[in-house]
């Protein structure tokens, strides 16, 4: 299901005139260095198409014919490959790691050793030129000018020429020493030769096409199968190479003497297809891709809609060049949900595929098929829980990724697992996981001198718990509001409503105080409330004593009272469970916020 999925996507870009997917035995991968030739195949010289990219230098995206699959021997793209097979170039990356090595255990890696292994990468990159030239005289494309022109300097000593015109030229010596890709282009052309041919390539399709053929999992029709599939590229975690999703490399994976993915028959078509959709999908600058916590998470419709366009600013992280750029998406995610945007595309299917890295393979930690509507109501629910009165100064950020930083020192000190399990809550519409709650309120505990928007966020995440699991699990527990509730009677509510009013009252009381109760008290409080309430009611008589305004006085008396009046006759708990801290928590973010509003909201 999900590689059909993935194959009906490729389709529908496909189909589409404005997306540069690309076609049937064509990819698109970054070529750092084109060599441009004359019209009579003489060098002219070697462009460089890298951009800046943060801290590096990045390669140019061309489309060329797509990518064999190498796992031993040697099997060369065609007109385009790295500088090894392209030139004869031997690896300048791995001579690089023998003269390191060397360095560090100079007894091992001793001179000759070091010049046999020298040797020995000259003499495969030899041999991998020669397959380079192979393929292309293979190809059906000779006769052709262009191939010629191409062959032509391929034929007569390529570095020689090159170390004769730019022999001290910073483009050649990153050529020789990071083994780049590389390509040919000619005089007065604008795109590279293997970018030219895709009619020529799509009609000899049948010469690359394997001799093994049996029934396409995916199309049911008799093709020719896919011994070895593409590898999957920029799964956070997976080997920068890539890595396979359908991979059988070992006997103990195989049945019925079948070797490779001959055991799970794919067409090399329906293959393509899948791997283009999914790289796609996963590409550095897409927008159908989050990442949640150890797992890299991809998303798409069965047609274009609004949702997908949107749906990442559920977990967006904000841009360090525009920090509020994440709260307008959602804002807009939001709007687009609460004013029926999605309604035309309701029963549209909406798929999330959730990936982490195993090795050299892929691993489908999720997989969900849901409608537009369906998922678009369950965002809404999530965005319902979380809804909060917020300070006046505070941004309103609300995407999953900053609120979930906000219970940890750093992003990376979430459980990759947590991360998993929230987003799941929120796309199935189930509870949130109890590790949640645990979390935020040993935060809470530990940092006091937290931001205000730190402080709401970990109270809307609270809000958001209690009230889902006491939604799903039918309980009688009241619901927790989006501003202060007077009418809630629940004895850590009400206590932390009191501990809020406390403290204020000290800062009333004790104008400009570094540290107030919250500091020493808080973790006592929330817990164990017996053990120190009773001292909180001293502070709190000589606190009122210091008080000069007569009208402040009653007005903190008159609120202690009508606190104090709802907490149950049998006296403070001696003991609050994890739900009733979290209660806590809410009720004294909601009393400190209501003190700072003004009369008007009042």
């Amino acid at each position: 299901m999900i590689l059909q999925a993935l194959c009906d996507y490729y389709q529908r870009k496909a189909d589409d005139p404005e997306s540069r997917i690309a076609p049937e035995g064509f990819s698109r991968e970054q070529i750092p260095f084109l060599i441009r030739l004359t019209s009579d195949g003489n060098l002219i010289g070697i462009e460089d198409t890298r951009i800046q990219d943060g801290k590096r230098l990045v390669g140019r995206k061309f489309l060329v014919p797509a990518a064999v699959s190498r796992t031993a021997g040697i099997k060369a793209n065609l007109l385009w490959d790295k500088a090894e097979y392209s030139l004869g170039i031997p690896d300048g990356l791995k001579i690089a790691d023998l003269e390191k090595k060397a360095k560090k255990d100079p007894q091992k890696y001793a001179e000759e050793i070091i010049s046999k292994e020298t040797e020995l990468l000259k003499s495969k990159a030899i041999a991998r030129h020669q397959n380079f030239i192979e393929t292309i005289k293979k190809s059906g494309l000779v006769g052709n000018p262009n191939i010629e022109l191409v062959l032509k300097f391929l034929g007569n000593d390529p570095v020689k020429q090159i170390d004769e015109k730019m022999g001290n030229d910073d483009i050649w010596f990153s050529i020789k020493n990071e083994n780049p890709n590389i390509s040919f282009i000619i005089q007065g052309c604008d795109e590279p030769i293997c970018s030219m041919f895709q009619k020529e390539l799509s009609s000899n399709k049948t010469s690359f096409e394997s001799e093994d053929k049996g029934i396409c999992l995916i199309s049911g029709e008799k093709s020719s199968i896919a011994r070895i599939h593409p590898m999957l590229k920029n799964v956070v975690g997976a080997q920068s190479s890539g890595a396979a999703i359908v991979s059988f490399n070992n006997p103990s994976f195989t049945s019925f003497n079948k070797k490779q993915n001959f055991n799970a028959p794919i067409s090399e078509s329906a293959t393509f297809a899948y791997t283009t959709a999914l790289n796609m999908l996963l590409d550095k600058n897409s927008r159908n891709k989050m990442r949640v916590g150890d797992m890299t998470m991809v998303f798409w419709s069965e047609k274009s809609t609004p949702l997908e366009d949107l749906f990442s600013a559920l977990w967006s992280l904000p841009a360090k060049d525009n920090p509020d750029a994440d709260i307008e998406a959602v804002r807009k995610l939001y709007c687009s949900i609460n004013t029926g945007v999605f309604i035309q595309d309701s029963n549209t299917r909406f798929y999330l595929l959730g990936l982490s890295p195993n090795a050299a393979r892929i691993a489908i930690r999720y997989w969900q098929i849901g409608t537009v509507d369906d998922v678009s109501q369950k965002i809404k629910q999530h965005f319902d829980d979380l809804d909060i009165v917020k300070p006046n100064k505070d941004s309103g950020r609300c995407a999953l990724m900053p609120m979930l930083g906000s219970i940890v020192r750093k992003l990376d000190d979430l459980p990759p697992n947590l991360c998993g399990d929230v987003v799941k809550a929120v796309l199935q519409g189930t509870p949130y996981p109890q590790t949640l709650l645990q979390m935020i309120l040993r935060r809470i505990r530990t940092d006091f001198s937290a931001y205000p928007s730190d402080e709401r966020m970990r109270a809307a995440l609270l809000k958001a718990f209690l009230n889902r699991k006491h939604r799903f699990n039918k309980t009688t527990d009241k619901e927790i509001t989006v501003s202060l509730d007077k009418n809630n009677t629940n004895p850590g509510y009400l206590l932390g409503r009191l501990f809020a009013t406390f403290e204020y009252l000290q800062e009333k009381a004790q104008p400009g105080i570094n540290a107030t109760i919250k500091d020493r008290y808080y973790g006592a409080a929330s817990s164990t409330p017996c053990t120190v309430f009773s001292q909180l009611f001293k502070l709190k008589n000589h606190h009122l004593a210091k008080l000069e305004n007569a009208g402040l006085k009653v007005y903190f008396e008159k609120l202690i009272g009508e606190i104090t009046d709802g907490i149950p006759a049998d006296g403070i708990p001696a003991h609050l469970n994890l739900d009733d801290q979290a209660r806590f928590a809410i009720g004294y973010y909601h009393q400190r916020q209501d003190f700072f509003k003004s009369k008007e909201e009042k």
